[in-house]
This record gives C-alpha cells, structure tokens and sequence, in this order.
C-alpha cells in the first residue's frame, strides 16, 4: 500500500514538473518572438490595425535566419521554392559614386530586415560582356529573398559610365536610385590613395597626386585624371536626368555617414518607402577602427573591412585651393539639382 501511495506521489510529482517546465519553454518562446529593437506599446497594438508594410522585425528576422540556412547548406532551387524565396531583380540601387562610402551604405542599409544586399558588386550594366549576357544571368546574381522583401545592389562605377542610365532604364524606368558623395577633393584624394596603395602591393612606382590632379603643361585642373573627372558630380548626373526624373534619386551625404550614419539612413528608409528600423541601438563608434560598426543583434556585430579608413597623404595647399576653385561652380550646380546642400568649401 505504502509503495503505491509512494509511486502515486511520484507520478504527480513528475506531471506537474512537466507542466511547470513546458510553462517555462513556452514563456522564453513567447519572450523570443518580441521586437528587442523596436518594443511596442500594449496599447498601442491593442487598438491600431497593423500596415501592411510594416512586417514585424522578429519575423523578417527569422526569415533571414531560416534564408541564410538554406542558402549554406547549398540546397536546390526546388527545395528552395516551398519556403516562396526568390532571385529578384534589384528596386534599387546605388550606383555610386566610386571612394563616396558605397560599401558602408549597403552593409548598413542591410540592417533592415526588408533590405537584402548584393554582396558582390555585379557590374552587369557597365561591363559590355555581362551586359550581353541577358537579364536572367543578372538575376541570378541576387540573393535569394523573400517577395516583400528589396533587394539592392550596388556598382560605383554605373555613376560614370555613359551607357548605364538607358540600360538601367530598360530593365526598370521606376527603379530608386541612390547616389552616396563626399567633398569631391577628399574623394578625388581617397580614390588615388586606394590606387597608390596597390600600386606599392606590387612594388611600383606612382606619381604624386599634385602631379597628376594638376597639367604640368597649362597648369590648370587635369580634367583628364579620373580621379578628379568623378569628382565633377553634376557632369554625370545630368546623363542620368536625361532618363530618369530628380524624384527618383536619392542623395546620400557620405561625411555625414561616417560621423553621424542614423539620420542618413534615416532619410533613406524614407525614399524607399521602408519602416524605420534602424536605430542607435544597430550602431555602435569604434574607437579603435575610428568609426561606426554595425550591430544586428545582442550576438552578431560587424565592421567594416580594415582597407575602409585608409590615411590619406598631405595635399599641396596651393593644389587644393585651385581645386576648390575648380570644383565650386560644379557643386553649385549639384546642390541645385538635387535640392540638397552640401559645407563644401
């Protein structure tokens, strides 16, 4: 009798403990599925009906997470199609422009979980042999995605090259297109300062910048120098209002990015018609590196690569004060189209 009553005692015992720890599980899965990033007001979500758009942040996260698993594990496109993942063809992009801090606007545009990024730059529109390749080749460059989400990918070198803007406007004539810029010496500066260092990889020999940004012959501005011919943003800009309307670019200030990234991304989110989700909190000043990294999460943080950041060499003053002048009535301009105004001197 006593070693029934003991063996009752200890069913009990082990049901309720299967209930209090299925209470548990189910309490930290509750727990999991709250927006850490964005906390919404009980009352709040009580009474307003959702919009459309805006998908909640822990579920696109899932949906990202669930992504890259399949996309690591290497499984077919018919293994692929039930979970509605596709390759579609960008709804933006950003087309330069070239050392204006393009990589860091992606990398940190892909903190929204909407976002989905190229990683690799595709150079479908301004190299003739992908070109010719056809459109399908260039979506099946692009990451698989989920429909609602927006895949984006970027190539400076599309902001300079004439043959882009039509070809560009024949794939999508309503497509956003981002254009990220700096104060057009700093850039010039940091464009020969990656090439130089290439250059000294491979043990060669470069000219100095003053040489090359300057005609030894007439002294004037050596428009010939790609490094300072990028730089002239209105040049290229009116190539692409020949095809598409100011309303569907979007201006980034790379600067600011770099010192004050949230408001930047801010305005981006904005123009592409996004939730705002990105905060501080997905921001973070690394003292070391000298600028922002990314936090996606409480686990995953990420910076950008060491070569972003590099030391620029000492410009001859009298060279940047002609350069100053050169670039004025050209940034005048800029700021006149685009409706944006830069501190440029």
């Amino acid at each position: 009798m006593l070693f029934q009553q003991q063996a009752l005692l200890r069913q009990k015992l082990f049901v309720l403990g299967s209930l209090a720890i299925g209470s548990v599980l189910y309490l930290v899965a509750r727990v999991g599925t709250l927006d850490r990033l964005q906390p919404i007001c009980p009352i709040e979500s009580k009474f307003s009906s959702p919009e459309p758009e805006q998908i909640p942040l822990r579920t696109l996260q899932f949906k990202r997470g669930m992504l890259h698993e399949l996309r690591r594990s290497n499984v077919t496109k018919e293994q692929i199609r039930p979970h509605t993942l596709v390759q579609q063809l960008p709804r933006a992009i950003i087309i330069g422009v070239r050392k204006g801090g393009t990589r860091a606007l992606l990398e940190m545009l892909n903190l929204h979980p909407a976002v989905v990024k190229a990683s690799q730059e595709i150079h479908f529109f301004d190299n003739d042999k992908n070109y010719a390749r056809g459109i399908e080749w260039y979506r099946e460059k692009m990451p698989f995605s989920f429909p609602h989400q927006i895949t984006i990918e970027k190539s400076p070198a599309y902001f300079i090259t004439e043959e882009v803007p039509e070809r560009i406007f024949k794939m999508n004539s309503s497509i956003k297109l981002l254009i990220i810029v700096r104060e057009p010496i700093t850039r010039a500066v940091s464009d020969y300062t990656q090439v130089l260092e290439g250059k000294e990889r491979k043990n060669k020999t470069y000219h100095k910048f003053e040489k090359l940004a300057v005609d030894s012959n007439t002294c004037e501005v050596n428009t010939k120098y790609k490094a300072v011919r990028t730089s002239i943003y209105t040049k290229h800009l009116e190539r692409w209002l020949k095809y598409f309307p100011v309303e569907q670019f979007h201006v980034v200030d790379g600067d600011r990015l770099i010192t004050d990234p949230l408001p930047e991304l801010q305005l981006v989110e904005h123009f592409l018609n996004l939730p705002s989700r990105i905060s501080q909190y997905n921001l973070y000043f690394n003292i070391t590196r000298g600028f922002y990294c990314l936090r996606f999460n409480f686990v995953f943080s990420k910076c950008l690569a060491g070569s972003k950041g590099r030391i620029h060499p000492e410009v001859d003053s009298a060279v940047v004060t002609k350069l100053q002048k050169f670039f004025h009535p050209f940034n005048q301009k800029f700021y006149q189209i685009t409706g944006r105004t830069f501190s440029w001197p």
